[in-house]
């Protein structure tokens, strides 16, 4: 079920009977120069709509605010403080909790998040609240993994790649420029390897300036139809462990039981 096609009075029953709201984390942009701005949050709300069909919950509506600063240089690309950012995602889940929900699932659909949801899952310890947050780490099944990596023709895959474009190929066929992929494979530059073992904001753009990955010629609407598959399966199974979890809730409320006698 998607929060925003609701009433008010569907919307109430929806929290009764799921428990669970699903937020998609996406970015807006560059993606090459055949995939549209959106094609994180455009495909990852998706994605978790058809999950949340065959599992129930409720799915937030689209969201596009997240860590992408790499992209700044980039026309049409949308950012926020850090600060706020920080604050704006965390209001946005008190709000999920203060409509009913005591359980929500972070699904990530922007790799430049990865940082940033284990973070906020971590500033739950800051302060009790109503509800438990879940962030989903993707698949780990070895038989979904075996049978994704059969799809592909081409070795590298990151961004814009064969993987991401057959997927948005599939979800939103329309959007997709297939006339203005480069011609062969877009390699890592390598421009900070001769710092291997650093980190910096600027690493993702020392490799990969154009922000464009591998081999998009090789997608495919079909390829995307598998694999929108596969990770929606994985997906409605964690949605399943999430909705019969008992655990977390109780460790939840055993650690700040104890953090509030550190303070008595």
């Amino acid at each position: 079920m998607n929060w925003e096609n609701l009433t008010s009075k569907e919307f109430a029953q929806a929290v009764k009977e799921t428990g669970v709201c699903i937020v998609a984390f996406g970015v807006i942009e560059r993606h090459g120069d055949h995939l549209p701005l959106g094609t994180d949050f455009l495909n990852g709300h998706k994605l978790a709509t058809l999950a949340a069909q065959k599992e129930s919950a409720v799915v937030f509506p689209p969201f596009y605010f997240g860590q992408i600063y790499e992209a700044r240089c980039f026309p049409g690309t949308v950012t926020i403080s850090p600060r706020l950012l920080i604050d704006l995602i965390q209001g946005v889940l008190d709000e999920i909790g203060r409509n009913g929900f005591k359980k929500i699932i972070l699904f990530n659909a922007h790799g430049g998040n990865a940082y940033l949801l284990p973070f906020l899952a971590q500033c739950q310890l800051w302060e009790e609240k109503p509800y438990q947050v879940y962030y989903y780490q993707g698949d780990h099944n070895p038989d979904r993994f075996k049978k994704r990596n059969s799809l592909w023709e081409s070795p590298l895959h990151g961004h814009a790649c064969e993987c991401e474009t057959s997927k948005t190929l599939y979800l939103h066929r329309n959007l997709v420029k297939m006339d203005q992929i480069p011609a062969g494979t877009t390699e890592p530059l390598g421009r900070l390897n001769h710092l291997p073992s650093n980190f910096s904001g600027l690493t993702w753009y020392s490799n990969y300036p154009n922000h464009y990955v591998g081999d998009a010629q090789k997608a495919s609407y079909e390829k995307g139809k598998q694999l929108v598959a596969l990770e929606v399966e994985a997906l409605v199974e964690f949605i399943k462990a999430v909705k019969a979890d008992k655990v977390l809730p109780l460790l939840a409320k055993d650690f700040h039981e104890r953090v509030k006698k550190l303070s008595l």
